[in-house]
């Protein structure tokens, strides 16, 4: 009986990844924004980002009533003792107030989970911890804030949020905003 010849396996194209190395800080948080413009969209969120990055906030977010003044952040580290943590202050440590955002978001990368977190909700400590497996102490306070977009949406009413609302008019080319 003769052997069949057997035709090596075609090995797969290796394509050498289009990578400059591991992203440092800054760069991961502007990948954290991208996923953020990207998710707020496909909600249908109008989003617009301010020219620069001398703002307190990195996005304003339009819910066709109001605008909101958005500050993301994005984890990508777990520590077993103090969870998903970020900062929740700005320059110099200090604390994001209702006169310079409306929200902190928080995108927790490696589970692909997202915290929207009214200003007013965000701890008086220098950092904020995200729990989403649970924690080991008790109830999670931050769990009620879980991809808690509906806190954006039209009809939302957050007391101390400040916004501009957005009046309707006929001609959509002189839009008028009222404080």
């Amino acid at each position: 009986m003769k052997k069949k010849s057997r035709k090596p396996l075609e090995q797969p194209l290796q394509v050498a990844p289009l990578v400059r190395g591991p992203l440092d800080a800054k760069q991961k948080g502007e990948v954290g924004e991208l996923a953020f413009l990207h998710k707020a969209a496909s909600l249908g969120f109008g989003v617009a980002q301010p020219h620069g990055d001398s703002e307190l906030y990195d996005f304003v977010v339009d819910s066709g009533e109001r605008f909101w003044r958005v500050q993301v952040k994005s984890i990508y580290l777990f520590s077993s003792r103090y969870g998903y943590r970020t900062r929740s202050t700005h320059s110099g440590n200090t604390h994001y107030t209702a006169e310079e955002i409306d929200f902190l978001v928080a995108y927790i990368v490696p589970r692909n989970l997202w915290y929207v977190v009214p200003v007013d909700g965000v701890p008086a400590s220098a950092s904020v911890s995200f729990y989403p497996s649970g924690h080991t102490r008790g109830i999670d306070r931050m769990e009620v804030f879980r991809e808690a977009w509906h806190l954006m949406a039209p009809g939302a009413d957050l007391s101390r949020a400040r916004a501009l609302v957005q009046v309707r008019t006929a001609n959509l080319h002189h839009k008028r905003f009222v404080e």
